[in-house]
């Protein structure tokens, strides 16, 4: 911001920090208060672009002192200090003579008196409008492919200013070219180049300068006229002949164009047909292309005129009439047997005397219209015809035509063993070592096509299955000789199921009575015999019955049940599809309890040892008995004589004593009834003694 504010000489700053100090001690001996402090802009706070505004500061301040202190008063805008001024007057402002949109913002003031200052609020200056800018340009005349360059300023403000340039074609309200560039001068440069449509131009430019978040603009300004000179003229075609072209004739299309002085060299002429060019020049200001007319020669030709960025275009149609059709080249068929006859022949409708070739490739086999001949491999290629009535000559359609050599019988193998594990992947070939290719194979499984694949050499055609029973497969193959399909002969595979589901059972109850027979089935769901069937006991590694069978299921029998069948078994079933590993069925539990006339028999014994014991039992019973009832008898009776010195038998006891019953002492004898209680039933006996084996069987 350019403002003239007053300077200060080196002696009056001597001054001012003499008044400063001064006012400083008075201010220790004075009291002082600062009551307000404001700001005014004059005439407003919102002013014209080019108007005088002056800001104002006003400061009320009370004190003791009959003298006015010297105070401090600083101008601030957008929170930078712009002025700083020491005064005694309570008001103190800046001037802006011819203020700007940079001028706009946020202002404040602050005064300062010894150690107290205060600070007005902020107060928003707008100053509104943009000057116009101011255009000029490097030329006023211009050739197209020329370049205009538009220098737009506004020298009265600061940047950053935003202009933008439109290119208007005068005369209409048509914007051809618009530019913009926000630049960090107060002005800007741009190039315009002048393109082949550009007449009369002018140019317009607008400023935009950012006021707080605002972007102000001023009004647009145009430019001088620019009249633009044309460096070429549009091209224009000239045809010969002028009329009816004929094929045959000879036909000249030739393309113009005037280039006026002030271009320094020639631009470049194309002549196309339709996307090919056929005819250019860069040093003459003509193209020209020649040649004999035939109806290929019809269609859209475009000339172009180009130099650096201009490009001018014209077109025209041109009509050749045709002197006769396109010769046609038939055939006996695409497709020959080989040893049978190629018949061609080359023919033009409507036309006589025609001039024919026919030829293979660049081979030229007949000048004549017809050409056979016993067909053989080498003879398979691209065919075609001419016709020719003086200087036009007319080509057919090229032809391709395959002699086809008869196949061979095919032959059928797979790469695996004879036989296959189910559900695994076999790859199946068929071949024709001769014959034409390509050749088509279809692989017939059992009576079914199952799969078809062409292949166009002789190799093998290779088909993948994944049978999942035994199978046959059959090839048949084709190719383009009229031969019926030929079929291989027949293979025959054989697939072995691996094992599945291996199943334990028993064909009685799971508890079997002693004596009885055990009959378990080690069964498979699925398998390829023979099948090896292995019977285990838990916990034993070793089976203890293994077999061999063309079946799937095998058992095992056990005659006479006993405890040491008890247990729980198992089996595995493997054949020669099966891994390492064979699978391994469920477990299957047998328990082996004691017969009925077991139990019956037991009982029987038992009862009768305890009607034994009961007896034996009662017999010491009344032994007792008697004995104790005949020991007071023999005490009352003389005593025995003892043996004296010479070893004399001593009297033997009374026999008398060891007798049950004496029929002549029956008075002596008394009689006791003794109650013995009877043993429960044998059943009970047997139940109790079960009970008390811990429910073993065996009695263990």
């Amino acid at each position: 911001m350019q403002l003239r504010w007053a300077s200060v000489s080196k002696m009056h700053q001597a001054v001012l920090l003499t008044l400063l100090l001064y006012s400083s001690l008075q201010a220790q001996e004075n009291s002082f208060t600062i009551n307000s402090i404001h700001m005014k802009s004059l005439p407003s706070w919102e002013i014209p672009n080019g108007y005088s505004v002056t800001l104002e500061c006003l400061v009320d301040i009370s004190t003791t002192s009959k003298v006015r202190s010297h105070h401090q008063v600083l101008f601030y805008k957008d929170e930078m200090l712009l002025f700083n001024i020491s005064s005694t007057e309570y008001t103190e402002s800046i001037f802006i003579p011819q203020a700007r949109v940079f001028h706009s913002g946020r202002y404040k003031c602050t005064v300062v008196l010894n150690s107290k200052e205060k600070t007005t609020q902020e107060y928003q200056l707008l100053v509104k409008g943009v000057p116009s800018p101011t255009v000029t340009l490097d030329k006023k005349e211009v050739t197209e492919g020329g370049v205009v360059t538009v220098n737009c300023s506004v020298k009265e403000e600061l940047p950053p200013i935003y202009f933008k340039i439109e290119k208007v074609e005068l005369g209409t309200k048509l914007v051809k070219q618009i530019r913009d560039k926000t630049s960090n001068q107060n002005f800007v440069v741009m190039d315009f180049p002048i393109e082949e449509q550009d007449h009369v131009l002018v140019f317009r430019c607008q400023a935009g300068i950012m006021s707080g978040i605002q972007m102000q603009t001023s009004e647009s300004t145009r430019s001088e006229y620019v009249t633009v000179q044309e460096s070429f003229s549009t091209p224009k075609f000239l045809i010969h002949p002028s009329g009816v072209i004929i094929e045959g004739d000879q036909l000249y299309i030739k393309c113009t164009v005037q280039v006026t002085h002030l271009v320094r060299e020639f631009p470049e002429i194309i002549i196309q047909k339709d996307k090919t060019i056929v005819a250019t020049s860069k040093r003459n200001i003509e193209a020209l292309y020649s040649v004999m007319a035939t109806v290929e020669n019809s269609g859209h030709y475009t000339c172009k005129v180009e130099s650096n960025r201009i490009s001018k275009v014209s077109s025209i149609m041109v009509n050749i009439t045709e002197l006769f059709p396109k010769p046609k080249l038939q055939f006996s068929s695409k497709e020959v047997d080989q040893g049978k006859i190629l018949d061609l022949f080359c023919s033009v409708p409507g036309i006589p005397s025609v001039n024919f070739t026919i030829q293979k490739e660049t081979m030229i086999l007949s000048q004549d219209q017809n050409f056979s001949k016993i067909a053989e491999d080498r003879d398979s290629g691209m065919y075609s015809c001419t016709a020719g009535i003086g200087r036009v000559v007319k080509r057919s359609d090229p032809v391709h035509i395959k002699v086809c050599e008869m196949l061979s019988k095919p032959r059928i193998f797979h790469d695996a063993k004879a036989e296959i594990i189910k559900g695994h992947a076999i790859t199946i070939s068929c071949q024709s070592v001769n014959g034409t290719a390509p050749v088509t194979y279809h692989l017939i499984k059992d009576t079914n096509v199952f799969l078809d694949r062409m292949v166009t050499s002789n190799d093998p055609a290779a088909f993948t299955d994944e049978p999942i029973e035994d199978v046959e497969y059959q090839c048949m193959a084709n190719n383009c000789h009229s031969h019926p399909q030929l079929y291989s002969e027949t293979l025959r595979v054989k697939v072995i199921a691996p094992v599945d589901e291996v199943t334990i059972s028993i064909l009685s109850s799971n508890e079997v009575p002693s004596g009885n027979e055990i009959v378990l089935r080690c069964s498979v769901k699925e398998g390829t015999g023979p099948i090896t069937f292995k019977f285990y006991k838990e916990n034993d590694d070793r089976p203890f019955h293994e077999t061999t069978l063309n079946d799937t299921q095998a058992f095992w029998v056990e005659k006479q049940a006993s405890k040491k069948q008890e247990g729980q078994y198992y089996c595995t079933a493997s054949n020669r599809a099966s891994h390492s590993s064979s699978p391994r069925s469920n477990s299957l539990t047998v328990r082996v309890f004691l017969a009925p006339w077991v139990k019956g028999l037991i009982a029987v014994v038992v009862i009768g040892a305890v009607i034994a014991a009961l007896i034996v039992a009662a017999k010491c019973y009344f032994l007792r008995k008697a004995r104790a009832k005949q020991k007071p008898v023999e005490m009352s009776r003389p005593a025995a004589p003892l043996l004296n010195s010479n070893s004399e038998k001593v009297s033997e006891p009374n026999v008398e004593a060891n007798s049950h019953y004496d029929p002549q002492n029956k008075d002596d004898v008394e009689y006791t009834e003794v109650q013995v209680s009877l043993p429960a039933p044998h059943q009970d006996v047997v139940e109790n003694r079960y009970s008390r084996t811990g429910n073993s069987l065996d009695g263990t």
